[in-house]
Parts: structure tokens; sequence; C-alpha cells
């Protein structure tokens, strides 16, 4: 698959940012051209700054609302492909800036899909929304793509109207065009290189460099965790598949298997348990829910259609995910060179080759 993407001309928005990084390094590691728009890091420490590639592709740092900016910059790269990952991610974030949530998540949509329309060079376009974009109504089971789309919070309603802004695009101006249009829901992403506030794993990070105890808000809320690097290569297959065969362009969810879809309290047990068998320090937590904004207690997903469609599956399970993203920690703890651990994790997770 990853010959594919070799002298591809990409378009990345949010490529400065965690899940950004990491695609970028994959992508430029199998040749391709990336063209990254995004703003600075928001965060001192940043996994783009520590990993080195900045001077291996066009990196341009820009508001996605600056339309003018974002079109120049679309019209000189011609790209084939884009990956439209740009947004306000948090949920507690969109608490205190609804407005601006809004604006980056909805109007930042409409910015990139209006350089797509106003250019003939696309053809593969990927969307990465989320798995908070349905209407929850906390059952046990998970959520299909069918399913309706209507986040309660501003941030999981705001990618719920980057769905349906990227639907009617794809329905008013490239019925008759040849390009592909898709969008992926993914579930919690972890691993090595996340400094955001208000995530558990960094939060864990930032508790053991400190010895102080972990902080959890909410122990017994469920979430669909998986490694970074399960999405990211879930989307490359999106984009390639749909690139030669317009048919696979669609609405997918990308998530683990049901076994780890698992309490926060449970992740950070084991999160503990395995900062111990690799330093032999023993970490702890404390439950301290502070009264916070609503945020949804049970969220699963159902990725039937993408193991169908595809015959997609994880490969790394919760105890890998936690055990790479200690690796990881202790790695960039230690000084190490951020870029090969990337690389050695990157080659770990492909073993065995691409399902």
């Amino acid at each position: 698959m990853l010959d594919f993407f070799r002298d591809k001309r990409i378009f990345m928005t949010g490529h400065t940012g965690f899940k950004g990084t990491w695609l970028s390094k994959i992508l430029i590691n199998s040749g391709a051209v990336v063209t990254g728009y995004a703003l600075a890091p928001p965060t001192e420490s940043s996994l783009f700054r520590l990993s080195k590639i900045e001077n291996k592709m066009n990196s341009i740092i820009g508001d996605i609302l600056d339309f003018e900016h974002l079109k120049m910059s679309f019209d000189i790269a011609q790209p084939e492909i884009v990956i439209h990952l740009a947004a306000q991610p948090l949920v507690r974030d969109s608490y205190s800036d609804p407005r601006g949530t809004y604006e980056t998540n909805v109007m930042g949509t409409v910015n990139i899909l209006e350089c797509v329309r106003k250019n003939t060079c696309v053809k593969s376009f990927l969307n990465v929304t989320t798995d908070k974009v349905y209407q929850n109504s906390e059952w046990a089971w998970g959520y299909r793509e069918s399913d309706p789309l209507d986040g309660y919070d501003p941030y999981s309603n705001s990618k719920s109207c980057s769905e349906l802004v990227t639907h009617s695009y794809k329905n008013s101006f490239f019925f008759d065009r040849d390009i592909a249009i898709s969008t992926a829901r993914a579930g919690n992403v972890l691993g090595g290189g996340d400094f955001a506030n208000d995530r558990i794993i960094p939060d864990c990070v930032r508790a053991v460099k400190n010895e102080d105890p972990i902080i959890i808000r909410n122990p017994y809320s469920t979430r669909p965790y998986q490694h970074v690097l399960e999405p990211l290569y879930a989307y490359l297959m999106i984009i390639q598949k749909q690139y030669q065969n317009n048919k696979y362009a669609d609405y997918y969810n990308i998530g683990p298997d049901e076994s780890d879809c698992i309490t926060t309290g449970e992740l950070v047990n084991l999160f503990c348990s395995k900062w111990e068998k690799a330093t032999g320090i023993k970490q702890t937590w404390v439950n301290k829910f502070d009264g916070g904004p609503h945020e949804a207690n049970f969220l699963k997903l159902d990725c039937s259609k993408i193991k169908t469609v595809f015959g997609w599956k994880p490969r790394w399970n919760i105890e890998i995910t936690i055990e790479k993203t200690v690796e990881w920690t202790i790695a960039f703890f230690d000084g190490d060179n951020i870029s090969s651990i990337m690389d050695k994790q990157n080659d770990d997770f492909l073993q065995g080759g691409i399902e």
C-alpha cells in the first residue's frame, strides 16, 4: 500500500498536530510529496518539532479560516490527494470557546472543500472526524454509520456539522466529477507524542514526569481506545482504494475490537502496570471528579462496515498500545532520537505486512 503513495502530491491540513505528525512521517517515508497547512503546534513540547520532519515536507503555517492563504497554498501544491485533519479537537475547550470551535471545525471544512471545488487536480479526499459525531444514547452497542449524527457538546456537534458539510458538497458539486470523497470516524487515539491538555494519556505522562498521582475526572467512562497508527493506516487504505475506484467512497467507523473498549480507570490501571514493569517505579491515581461539563459516559463504534468492505482489522490491542506508549515516553524522557523511535514503532506495526 505504501508504494502507492510514492510521488503522489498530498495536501494535509492539521499536519502539526499529534495525528498529523505521525501521518506526515509515514507519508514522507513512503516517498510522497507532502504539503502541510496548519497552525503552529499549540504546546511548548510538540511531536512535530521533535520528529524533525519540517524540512522534509512543504510545511505551511497558516489558519484554516484564512481562505485566501489556504487557497493560494492549495493552488500551488495542486494535490491529487487531500486529507483534512485540522480541527479544534478538545471537548472541554469547546465549552470555553464554542464560537471558535464551530468556526474552525465547520468553516474550516467549508474552506478546504472550496479549494477542492475550485481545482480539478484532486482525485481522493478524506475528512477525518470523530466517533463523537453520533447522537449518543448511552446504549451498550456500537454506533453504526447509518445512526443519526448529533454530537452533544460544541466539539462533537461541530464535527457532526463537518460531516454534513462534506455530504452536502459531495452531493452538490462532485457528483459529476471524478473525485472520491469519504469521511472517517475514529475512536480515541493513544500513543507517544500527544501533549494535549485534558486527555488521559498525556495527563498520565505529565504525572509520572512530575512524580505526582494521576488525576482522573471520570474513571467509569467507556471509550474505544486505539493506537494512533491504527486509524492512520485505515485512512491511507481508504484514500488509496477510493482513488483507484470511486465505489469505495463512503463513511467509515474506525475503532478497536469490543474487548478494547474499556473504562478510563481500567486504561490508567494498565498504564500504571506497564510503567512499573518498564521502570520499576510504582504509579498511583486518584478519582477527582471536578464537576466539569457534560461528556458522554459510554461510547462504542460498530466497525463491521470497514471490516466487511476492506477486510480490515485492528493490529494492536490495548495492552500493546500502552506498552508502545510507555516505550515512546521513556525514550522521550531519556532524550533519545524521537524520529528513530517513531520509525521503529511504525516498523513494529507493519511487521507481517498490511492487512
